[in-house]
Formats: structure tokens, sequence, C-alpha cells
């Protein structure tokens, strides 16, 4: 596979399709050009052409996958295909158990009842890169693990606010087997490896890639 040449950030045309996983930091935004002048992924220099499987929010960090694949593109993002996605998410207070119930049996927000969800609160506080913005005290807050199964805007922060408790900081850390590499840090990526391509293929199409279609013409 053509995985490209990189050179300082600027790219020869892709010829073949390329997945490249990034660790996108907190602060920039999910795109390749801001009307505003704020950071994004072109800042990166993620290569042009590829486009992310999920996006983040802007004060939202982590793992972030990127391809020219629609086909595979659509496969993972597409909601019928339920992929779990999972968070580290620090919230304010402590959440008790009849809002851990909420949040896992599903909470009402903008856009409707939101689908069961894997929560637990964390007994250890997860090793991340510290980000430039003031967290309140570890006192007043607790760390969660999420894993959703669909991915509205701003889901986590718009359910963690509805039983009382606003995200304070959140961090995705894996789609469906694919982690983030702890050795990827914020702003930096990379293709995926062989190995990594081939979990996440036979995840994504367990019984193997569709073939294209012919055309009848």
């Amino acid at each position: 596979m053509d995985r490209g040449e990189q050179d300082g950030g600027r790219h020869k045309k892709l010829d073949a399709f390329r997945y490249v996983i990034t660790y996108k930091p907190y602060d920039i935004l999910c795109s390749r050009r801001d009307r505003y002048g704020r950071a994004t992924l072109r800042d990166l220099g993620i290569p042009r052409g590829l486009h992310p499987a999920g996006r983040l929010d802007r004060d939202s960090e982590g793992l972030l996958l990127m391809t020219n694949d629609g086909l595979f593109l659509h496969r993972l993002t597409h909601p019928r295909h339920y992929h779990p996605k999972t968070y580290l998410v620090l919230v304010l207070g402590q959440p008790d158990e009849q809002a851990l119930h909420a949040l896992r049996e599903g909470v009402e927000i903008k856009f409707g009842l939101t689908r069961s969800a894997d929560v637990e609160i964390m007994r250890t506080v997860p090793e991340l890169p510290p980000i430039d913005e003031q967290l309140p005290s570890p006192e007043k807050t607790t760390w969660l693990r999420i894993v959703l199964y669909e991915g509205k805007n701003r889901q986590i922060r718009r359910m963690t606010a509805a039983v009382g408790h606003s995200t304070v900081r959140l961090v995705r850390v894996a789609i469906g087997p694919l982690r983030l590499p702890p050795d990827l840090v914020p702003g930096k990526w990379r293709d995926l490896t062989l190995v990594e391509e081939k979990v996440l293929f036979d995840w994504v199409w367990p019984h193997g890639r569709p073939k294209p279609k012919l055309d009848s013409k």
C-alpha cells in the first residue's frame, strides 16, 4: 500500500487508501479551515483528503481516526452499526447511583432519549497529558469511563449536564478495538500499522470487506 510521503506537513497526492490515527489536542477544531482563524487539523500537518471517522468537539480531545476510504468511513460512522467509542470523562461533583443509572439506561437530551451506555466511576485518576485550561480541584470532580454506541452532537456533555454533573474534560481513548497509543502525544499523528489495520478491519467487517459492485453499463 502506498502510504504517501510526509514532507513538513505537505503531502503528495493520495493514490491509495490511507488510515491515520492522531491525538487531537484540546482547543483544536475538527476541520481544515476556520473563518475566525482558530487552530484546525490543518495546523497538525494531517494530509489533505482525509476525513475524520467521528468528530471531536473543539473542547474535547483524544483519538481521532482519519481516512480517505469512503466505504470504511461509512461503515464505521453509520448509526445502525452501533460501534462503541470509549471516553474518559471528568465531571463536576460525584454522581450517585441514580445519576449513573440514568446515564446507563438513557437520558433525555436535545435530540431525544439516548441509547444505553456503559458507565462506571474510575477508581484511579487516569494518566493524561496536561491541558492549557484551569480545571476544578480533584476533590470537586469525578472521572467516569463512558462507552457510547451512538454519536449525537456534544452527546456526553449533554448527558452529564442532564443528570446534574457538567463535563469539564473529555478524552476519547478508543474506537472499537483501536486504542489511543500511550506514546502518541497531543498534536501528533501516524499511519496505522498493518496489525492495527487488520484488527480494525476484522472488527468492522467480521465476514470480510464486501466486493465493489460491477458497473452494469
